[in-house]
């Protein structure tokens, strides 16, 4: 069997705003460039979001609030004709075996699909998606949107170097079909 590609995406700050612990469809924005830099990505890649989502284990909204949020958001790339394969994402405070950036979601997307991690992508606003991404073999995208100029020194100081800085998700998608 052939391999695939694979897009792991970041959910808040990468495809959505972030404005702290959102759960309520009526607040959901897509970011600028995202439904474009998808469509540009897709002929060539399969979609995974992999979501940290310490507002459960905090009590902000609940599993059930997760997930009427996130099939919002997956039907609303549905309707531009986006599939996203598989959410997973860890509702955990304290450090655990599922909290970005530990590999084991990646390691579950493996036991279920054939991904070439040499040739995927992470892309994420946070230090700990492009560490999961370093972890796990594959190519990293730390974006400015959402928390990443906040966390830009960190990534410095922590010497964690991803394969691209992008400003935006539509240009991170030019620069992933660039190579």
């Amino acid at each position: 069997m052939v391999k695939k590609r694979a897009i792991f995406l970041d959910r808040d700050g990468t495809l959505i705003e972030d404005k702290g612990y959102e759960y309520k469809i009526e607040k959901l924005k897509l970011l600028p460039g995202v439904i474009e830099g998808l469509k540009l990505l897709q002929k060539n890649y399969l979609f995974f979001i992999i979501t940290n989502q310490s507002g459960i284990g905090k009590g902000f909204y609940s599993i059930n609030d997760f997930h009427t949020f996130n099939d919002f958001l997956l039907k609303k790339l549905k309707e531009h004709d986006i599939i996203i394969e598989k959410t997973c994402f860890c509702p955990h405070i304290d450090n655990c075996d599922c909290k970005k950036p530990k590999t084991k979601f990646i390691e579950d997307i493996l036991s279920e699909f054939e991904i070439d991690l040499p040739k995927s992508w992470v892309i994420g606003d946070h230090p700990s998606d492009i560490l999961m991404g370093k972890n796990s073999g594959c190519n990293t995208i730390f974006l400015l949107t959402g928390h990443g100029e906040r966390h830009l020194e960190e990534l410095k100081s922590q010497n964690i170097s991803p394969t691209i800085v992008a400003g935006n998700f539509l240009s991170a998608a030019k620069m992933i079909m660039k190579k």
